[in-house]
């Protein structure tokens, strides 16, 4: 009977933390490391404030090819990494690794082409003023490409939910787990429809706040 399940009243909000537990500390990783990673990628390309062609190049090569990388084959390539780092290749802690080695590149790319749409005459008129590269980088180019960035960081957030649930196949923890173990495995449908609707929720949640928020940003 719906509901009587012992694996949706026993796991199903177990499952959820951990779904929100890897997606968050996923987040919070990527942007610490892929807003740097972006930011130099947008400084040492040929209209940035410090042109690198070489480093330019091979930051944008290295970035391509983690980003083209099969994200089911990533998590297994990535088992000595993960177990190095967290002491486990199972459940959602040990997830998290491949999740952050995997959007970072996606991300860095999202914050170079958020930084790249700031109006080019607000920087030229902040050289003119005389600032410093630091302070055109954080107080123009970022200050104004903040509700973009915003509303990069809700993709991302989205498509790190994605990603969790697919870690579920090889034992990452939360809700793609329990829909491969109860709702595939064991043909138990109330699991499935639960766990998918749990995944939209909280997914709807996300780009909601980040509407929000980005909407506070905007000051057009």
């Amino acid at each position: 009977m719906w509901l009587d399940n012992p694996a949706l009243t026993r796991q199903f909000l177990p499952a959820i933390g951990e779904t929100l537990l890897m997606t968050g500390f996923s987040t919070l990783f990527t942007v610490i490391l892929g807003l740097p990673l972006g930011l130099v990628l947008v400084q040492s390309g040929k209209d940035g404030l410090r042109p690198n062609k070489v480093l330019h190049q091979s930051l944008g090569l290295v970035v391509n090819i983690l980003r083209s990388y099969p994200f089911i084959i990533l998590i297994i390539a990535l088992l000595p990494l993960t177990k190095l780092i967290v002491g486990t290749t199972l459940g959602w802690q040990a997830t998290v690794v491949p999740l952050v080695v995997g959007a970072v590149p996606f991300f860095a790319r999202l914050v170079e082409t958020a930084v790249k749409g700031v109006e080019h005459g607000k920087i030229e008129a902040a050289q003119m003023m005389g600032a410093s590269r630091r302070q055109i980088q954080w107080g123009v180019q970022v200050k104004e490409a903040m509700p973009a960035l915003v509303q990069s960081i809700t993709v991302l957030t989205i498509t790190l939910v994605g990603y969790s649930a697919l870690a579920g196949v090889v034992g990452g923890g939360g809700l793609g787990q329990m829909a491969i173990n109860y709702g595939y495995n064991r043909f138990q449908f109330d699991v499935m429809v639960c766990t998918v609707v749990a995944i939209l929720v909280i997914v709807q949640v996300i780009q909601m706040a980040g509407d929000l928020i980005a909407k506070r940003f905007d000051h057009r």
